[in-house]
């Protein structure tokens, strides 16, 4: 599906290009550090990171698709939503506040790591981190939609995010990363807060929460889910043709929050005026007294 394909690019773009960028980052620490020869053991941490992320998330999906229909699934599905929207909320506010402190981090404890050993394991860790929150997010990409549309969509963000990278690495090429990962941001908020509304219903077709179970609307004859624009609205925004009032009310809540956190967030700080200090009248340069002394 098209939306599948759309949705995994913005995904894996992101996390692509945040997870090249903390990998340039440790290598000029090694640069700078004179550890150049510690380079094989970061590789080294930085592929056991992305084959475990990848073999979990493959081996998760795989068993879960065993028990496609039944409540199980469900309740995995709404778990792993919950999880996804701690994660892409988390992750959107930790980048926007560690944007300038990052290289910063990162070479620090590149120093102290020291041994090949230790290298490899800030690395296994670093990128570890991205391919966990990756996988949970494929996952819960995987739920929506269906087909190898989702997977083509993640090799083409990896490759644009490598392509980016390159370019900017050997050709110069100025990216401005805050206004970047600041429109990505806004995305992955706006597809956590349709995850959200998703779990929600799921927790109500299950039982678990009996309340705002109201029908606001049915807009299946306007705009179904099975349709195309429909899908894409779906997996982008959260759109249900059906929604409860509790769907409706958490949808926004979250998106008045969190939209207001980051909003306040990535605001630049007031430009500080210089104050002028009054000079006190009896503080007169020496040559004008000495000019008014002798005038009288």
């Amino acid at each position: 599906m098209v939306a599948g394909l759309v949705a995994s690019f913005v995904l894996f773009l992101r996390e692509g290009l945040e997870a090249s960028l903390i990998v340039s980052i440790l290598f000029a620490a090694l640069r700078q550090l004179g550890q150049l020869k510690q380079m094989r053991a970061v590789w080294i941490g930085i592929g056991l990171a992305v084959l475990a992320s990848l073999g979990g998330g493959v081996v998760i999906y795989i068993t879960i698709r065993k028990y496609d229909g039944s409540t199980f699934q469900t309740i995995f599905e709404t778990i792993t939503y919950l999880v996804a929207v701690v994660l892409l909320t988390s992750m959107t506010f930790w980048l926007q506040s560690h944007t300038r402190s990052l290289k910063k981090d990162l070479v620090s404890q590149a120093s102290m790591a020291g041994s090949a050993f230790g290298l490899g394991l800030l690395a296994f860790f670093t990128v570890g981190r991205e391919g966990l929150e990756t996988a949970v997010f494929s996952l819960a990409l995987a739920f929506q939609t269906s087909g190898l549309w989702p997977v083509l969509g993640a090799l083409l963000g990896l490759a644009t995010s490598m392509v980016l990278c390159w370019l900017i690495y050997r050709l110069g090429y100025r990216l401005d990363f805050r206004i970047f990962f600041r429109v990505m941001g806004i995305l992955l908020l706006v597809f956590a807060a349709g995850l959200l509304a998703n779990a929600i219903q799921n927790m109500q077709e299950l039982g678990w929460i009996s309340f705002g179970t109201v029908q606001l609307w049915n807009s299946a004859k306007f705009l179904s889910q099975d349709s195309t624009l429909g899908d894409i609205l779906h997996v982008f925004i959260g759109y249900a043709e059906a929604p409860s009032v509790l769907q409706i009310a958490l949808y926004v809540g979250y998106l008045l929050i969190a939209g207001s956190i980051f909003a306040r967030m990535t605001r630049k700080p007031p430009m500080r005026t210089p104050t002028t200090v009054p000079v006190p009248s009896d503080s007169i340069s020496p040559a004008k007294s000495h000019s008014g002394a002798f005038g009288r």
